[in-house]
Parts: C-alpha cells; sequence; structure tokens
C-alpha cells in the first residue's frame, strides 16, 4: 500500500472519529446540548485528521525515543504527541483567527491560555489522549492498515469521502470568505460557534430529523444575517455599558453621602 493511501486513510478516519468525539464532548460536557462541531457541515473535522496522522507517525517511531526506562519512555512519547498536537491546534486557530477573523474555539477564560488559542488544560487533554491512542487505538489503526492493504478495492469509499469533504470545504470557504469581509468592515472578529448556532435557528424548521449532520445554506442573503448578529451583540454591550456606568454612578452618589 502506498504511503499517499495510508496518509489519506488516516485523515478521514481521525477526521470522521475526531467529530463524533466532539459532538458527545459538546453533549455530554461543553454545551450540553447537540452540536455539530468544526468548521465544515459535514461530519469531519480536519484538525483531528491531521492529528492521527501526527499521532499514527509519532507512535510508529515511539520506541526509537533515547529513554532507557520503559514507563519514562512512554511518559516522553505522550509530551511529544501533546506538543505537536497543540502546536496544531494553534496553528489551525491563528490562520482563522488572523486571516478569516473568526474564532473556531475561545479558550480565553482558562488559566495560562495564548490568545485563547491553546492552554494548558487542553494540553493536558491532548497528553491523555495521546496515551488513549497509543494503548487502546494503535494496535486497531494498525490491524486496519494491514486489512486496507489487502483490501484495496475498499480505497473506493475513501476516495468518496475526500469528494464530499471538498464539497464541503468550498461551501464553507465561501460562507467563511463572507464572514471576513463583513468583520473586516465592522473591524471585529466572530465567533464561528455563534453564527453555526444562528444558522441552525434560521434552517431549524427545514432540518431533517438529523439535519444537523448536514445543513443546506439559510434563506437569508448572508449580509443581512451577519448584520443581525452584529446589531444583537452591539445591543447587549450597550445595555451592559448602560447597566455598568449606572452602578458607577450609584456608587459615586453613596461615597458623596
Amino acid at each position: 500500500m502506498s504511503f499517499f493511501l495510508l496518509l489519506a486513510f488516516l485523515f478521514s478516519m481521525g477526521s470522521l472519529l475526531g467529530w463524533v468525539l466532539e459532538l458527545f464532548y459538546r453533549r455530554f460536557f461543553s454545551q450540553h446540548k447537540w452540536v455539530n462541531p468544526g468548521f465544515l457541515s459535514g461530519p469531519c473535522l480536519p484538525i483531528y485528521g491531521c492529528g492521527l496522522v501526527v499521532l499514527y507517525l509519532i507512535a510508529s517511531y515511539g520506541e526509537k525515543v533515547p529513554v532507557e526506562n520503559p514507563y519514562l519512555q512512554k511518559a516522553v512519547l505522550f509530551l511529544i504527541m501533546m506538543i505537536c498536537m497543540t502546536v496544531i491546534e494553534y496553528i489551525a486557530g491563528w490562520i482563522s483567527l488572523h486571516c478569516f477573523r473568526v474564532r473556531l474555539w475561545d479558550y480565553s477564560n482558562n488559566w495560562g491560555n495564548i490568545s485563547g488559542l491553546i492552554c494548558p488544560l487542553y494540553s493536558f487533554f491532548w497528553w491523555v489522549l495521546g496515551a488513549v491512542y497509543y494503548f487502546l487505538i494503535h494496535p486497531h489503526i494498525l490491524r486496519a492498515l494491514e486489512w486496507l492493504s489487502n483490501n484495496l478495492a475498499f480505497s473506493f469509499f475513501i476516495g468518496f469521502f475526500y469528494g464530499i469533504f471538498i464539497i464541503d470545504f468550498v461551501h464553507q470557504t465561501k460562507l467563511v470568505l463572507a464572514i471576513k469581509k463583513f468583520a473586516r468592515q465592522k473591524q471585529i472578529v466572530l465567533h464561528y460557534e455563534e453564527i453555526k448556532e444562528r444558522i441552525g435557528q434560521y434552517k431549524e424548521s427545514r432540518l431533517i430529523k438529523a439535519g444537523f449532520i448536514f445543513r443546506t445554506w439559510m434563506d437569508q442573503p448572508i449580509n443581512r444575517f451577519l448584520k443581525e448578529t452584529y446589531e444583537n451583540t452591539k445591543e447587549r454591550l450597550s445595555d451592559l455599558a448602560d447597566g455598568l456606568k449606572e452602578s458607577i454612578q450609584t456608587g459615586i452618589e453613596k461615597k458623596g453621602k
């Protein structure tokens, strides 16, 4: 089996499994509701696809870590995995934030965060995920790759995945470019999760039962939709500022008495 096909298979598997992981994490631990995670409309998270490729390559050369103690060797291996995954997360977040003025995730409320893109807590989660991958997933990945090498006809489905992935990517890129244009005009940064949630609200009446997985384009023009989102956000900030001003004024009056 060619190295290119191996990487294509790993990327597709990682993107799908990562989407499922994020879906259940947001449902039971983060947002406590079913939310389609990530940049794309379909069940795919490319950052996890890249992550699985990196984890596979690191795990494949794990025994070459220059540490004699086997336990310490594994700890160092998982540390390398954590660093690589954190770097991938930072690069993806930085490109989205600075090139498209869209924040895909926000760790600003977490201790030790850097620009809200990475933080020690989620780096620790990557460390744990690296350990889980090495002990529980990597052996199955090796068996899956062996099976694929003996059943190359299955590569048709890999091609099918990439066909859908490209269409979805192009579709969502158009949305992000529209958001970028609007955000640049208003000199603001928009949160992609909020944009997606509002899109879902507009389309909710027309979604199929599992429609949060595949969404069609909204009825309203994108510029009008973004303007409404911006105006709602500005109104909330204005109310907050008025309340803060009133509280300060009340405090000054009490102090004067």
